[in-house]
């Protein structure tokens, strides 16, 4: 059988997430359950008649198979048809997105005869096989082969979580083996798609230009040598500017600023313009119209929460929880950097007005710990308190995500971050996961305020301003943490470093010998291929 009823208790343990898969990753999904009933449940049931149960869970026998349909739409997709007195029913079709329809119909014919038909070259009648047709697709998958159900029992809700992203490639791997070269690239979006139906929710950016460009070479072959440009300077910026202060040729200014970041008497200007603050094709009248009209209104949002009375904070819980919070927050962001140091440094207060003046900009957020490490580097550079919020207002923009109270961006980072780094880098992919450490929750500080409290304060500014360039795709800090991790992987792996080990070196010591054009470089390195 393709499912039995005692599988209905392994999903029904994993909770509603498994109700909103989209309806053709429901039979991969079945798949990967029924790979896991040798552990979780009793021996297998009869199977009963054909049906669709609650949430388009399907029941079908092997020996029920009356015909399989193999398309093509750009990816391999075979259509399952089961026989007349079942009433033909066509079940959801079995998508393979990176190839190995072949390999799975090879291994469908060890339990049975698939003909094709003298009418039709795409459809395949089904005969018995002199084989006993009892056998089921959990011999398909075999665990030896791919590991699922050693995954499964240790940690069920990480491997599904994981597996829903890439669950066309785990039966692939499964057929193939380990080591077997991924022949086909997965179609853009399609990640973004199963984590949709996966985490409700979601906003996974599914434009053109998507976060990454998912690898499908896991030998990156040999790493040229890659070598950081000087910061762009006021010269080369003017050189960029017309006479009425409009900058020219934005898309190469971004790739010398990403190439090697700006001078930091620059950076006052400049990260208004990668930021948003400033549009690029403004005039200098125009931003200076902007500047006037922002000051303005960052004053009436600073007056709202300063003329708040004893009595109504009394009132406001909220509010009040959010000013104890940023009191205590404020108090220990990067006090030992000469802008904020010592008792009642004026750059404490600005940070505090600013992060104050942010609640009442977003009411729904207001305010989260860690959103200070964000701020800081801001104001530092700013050191002008409306400059410092509009920017700072961009840039959360494009973190919101990392703070929201279910944290799906930050799931969903992780899983995009799993996915890269199996593709890159396969063995050290499994290392991890033979050390329980295969979630990669370790790099959750590093997505969550990019970097803040893993790199020295220069290298800090000099990233964020690379990564605020877009390039060369929305998701490059994905590509940092991988570059990150290669650096580590050499110690990690000849030391067999365990669980606690490897925590230590990418959380407590990380950061005190490194710099951040080594991954840079490496980034550059990493992507060479795909170009």
């Amino acid at each position: 059988e393709v499912w039995h009823e005692r599988c209905a208790a392994c999903l029904s343990a994993l909770g509603n997430t498994l109700e909103r898969i989209h309806t053709h990753t429901l039979i991969c999904v079945s798949l990967l359950c029924v790979s896991t009933c040798a552990v979780l449940c009793a021996p297998p049931k009869p199977a009963p008649i054909p049906e669709k149960s609650k949430g388009s869970r399907l029941f079908f026998r092997l020996s029920d198979l009356a015909s399989v349909r193999v398309k093509e739409e750009g990816w391999s997709y075979l259509v399952f048809t089961l026989r007349d007195r079942n009433m033909g029913v066509e079940l959801p079709a079995l998508h393979f997105h990176q190839g190995g329809s072949e390999g799975f119909l090879d291994c469908l014919r060890k339990y049975m005869l698939l003909t094709e038909s003298t009418t039709d070259a795409s459809l395949l009648q089904v005969s018995p096989h002199s084989r006993d047709m009892s056998q089921s697709f959990e011999n398909l998958l075999d665990d030896a082969t791919f590991g699922l159900i050693t995954r499964f029992s240790q940690d069920p809700v990480t491997t599904t979580l994981g597996g829903f992203s890439r669950v066309t490639n785990y039966l692939f791997d499964a057929l193939r083996g380990p080591d077997a070269e991924l022949l086909q690239q997965r179609p853009v979006g399609e990640v973004a798609d199963l984590l949709n139906e996966a985490i409700p929710g979601l906003d996974i950016n599914q434009q053109e230009e998507p976060g990454f460009e998912v690898i499908t070479r896991i030998d990156l072959g040999v790493r040229p040598t890659v070598r950081r440009r000087e910061p762009v300077g006021a010269e080369e910026w003017n050189t960029n500017m017309d006479p009425e202060g409009r900058m020219r040729n934005i898309s190469h200014l971004k790739q010398t600023i990403f190439k090697g970041g700006l001078c930091h008497v620059l950076r006052k200007e400049g990260w208004k313009f990668l930021l948003g603050y400033f549009p690029w094709e403004s005039t200098q009248e125009e931003r200076s119209r902007l500047t006037r009209r922002k000051t303005d209104e960052y004053f009436r949002m600073k007056l709202q929460w300063k003329s708040v009375s004893e009595e109504q904070e009394k009132h406001n819980s909220m509010f009040r929880d959010h000013r104890s919070l940023i009191e205590k927050d404020v108090n220990r962001t990067d006090r030992t950097n000469t802008f904020y140091e010592g008792p009642d440094n004026p750059g404490l207060i600005l940070l505090h007005d600013v992060l104050m003046t942010y609640c009442m900009y977003d009411f729904d957020l207001g305010y989260v710990q860690g959103i200070s490490d964000l701020l800081s580097p801001i104001l530092y550079v700013m050191e002008n308190e409306v400059d410092a919020f509009w920017c700072f207002v961009s840039f959360m923009d494009q973190m919101h995500q990392n703070f929201e109270e279910q944290m799906q961006g930050m799931k969903t980072q992780l899983i995009q971050l799993s996915t890269l780094l199996r593709l890159l880098d396969l063995s050290f992919w499994n290392y991890l996961g033979a050390q329980d450490s295969g979630h990669l929750y370790f790099c959750f500080r590093w997505l969550l305020i990019r970097f803040k409290r893993e790199l020295s304060f220069p290298d800090v500014l000099r990233l964020w301003e690379v990564m605020w360039t877009g390039l060369p795709c929305q998701n490059f800090h994905l590509l940092v943490c991988c570059a990150i991790l290669d650096s580590e992987k050499h110690q990690i792996m000849e030391e067999q470093y365990g669980f606690n080990e490897i925590l230590k070196v990418c959380v407590l010591t990380f950061g005190v010998y490194v710099c951040v054009h080594l991954y840079l470089s490496l980034c550059v390195v990493i992507l060479t291929p795909i170009r």
